[in-house]
């Protein structure tokens, strides 16, 4: 009796973690749903052609993608089921919404001057979707490997920000021809820095919560002061130099610095990592 009734406790036991496992969390799901709706809204404004509101609703859904991770892990509520949905999200809004906004921005200008530079233009879109993918599952498979202090590669809303920040420094304009190979070339160059093995600093070691002394408080007011009077110029200087940071680091410290660990076999990603991805 005693070996069937532990037996039956075990079973409910499996049973409600299996029923914990399928459910879906409401908050972080509303915010990884909002992250989703940035990346389509931002897709619609830039067919559209609004570009630089097209840019402000990418910004929108890294704002969503960095809370609903938070959420989850100060509400213990992460699944694996928000871990996929959250990364299908970043797929839309920091790889599809970014290589639309690119394309139909700048590169498809490259088509008026022969059809081998509309495809340059082109290639270097889908490129960027497809490194975007593989880093987001790069991201996955690495979960709980790597150090968390850096990111392996590019995150993938880092590349997006970078593309956002670029169109509204630059607006609406017409390219020269010269100046549309030197954006399909910083295209490429961001597609790649997503899937190399170049650290990036993650900021995760940063803890808003616990004190701080009395100057970090006047410094990140004259940050935000900063970031409004040069709404235009200040992102897109921040994220480009984030964006070359890795390179730079990466040829000062190349002899000090441990090569990043290969991944021999795919380990199941742990739930709740921290994001970007």
């Amino acid at each position: 009796m005693k070996r069937r009734a532990g037996s039956l406790r075990r079973r409910r036991w499996s049973e409600l973690r299996e029923r914990r496992r399928q459910t879906v969390f409401l908050l972080p799901g509303l915010l990884t749903t909002g992250n989703l709706l940035g990346g389509f809204y931002a897709i619609v404004l830039t067919f559209e052609q609004s570009y630089q509101w097209a840019a402000v609703a990418l910004f929108g859904a890294m704002v969503m993608d960095i809370l609903d991770g938070k959420v989850a892990r100060l509400t213990r509520t992460t699944t694996q089921f928000g871990l996929e949905y959250d990364s299908l999200a970043d797929v839309v809004s920091f790889g599809v919404a970014p290589a639309v906004l690119l394309y139909s921005w700048a590169l498809a200008q490259l088509g008026q001057f022969s059809a081998g530079a509309g495809r340059i233009g082109a290639g270097a879109a889908f490129l960027y979707l497809l490194c975007a993918a593989l880093r987001l599952a790069r991201f996955n498979v690495l979960t709980g490997v790597t150090d968390r202090r850096y990111f392996i590669g590019l995150p993938s809303p880092g590349g997006a920000a970078v593309v956002a920040s670029m169109v509204l420094f630059f607006g609406p304009v017409t390219f020269s021809r010269a100046e549309l190979f030197a954006l399909a070339c910083a295209t490429y160059l961001l597609a790649f820095l997503m899937i190399s093995n170049i650290r990036y600093y993650s900021f995760k070691q940063l803890d808003f919560a616990k004190r701080h002394p009395f100057g970090v408080l006047l410094v990140a007011a004259l940050g935000i002061l900063i970031v409004i009077a040069f709404r235009e110029t200040f992102p897109f200087v921040a994220f480009g130099v984030y964006a070359l940071s890795g390179p730079v680091r990466r040829l000062l410290l190349r002899k000090r610095e441990p090569a990043p660990p290969r991944v021999l076999r795919e380990t199941p990603p742990a739930p709740g990592p921290d994001h970007p991805a």
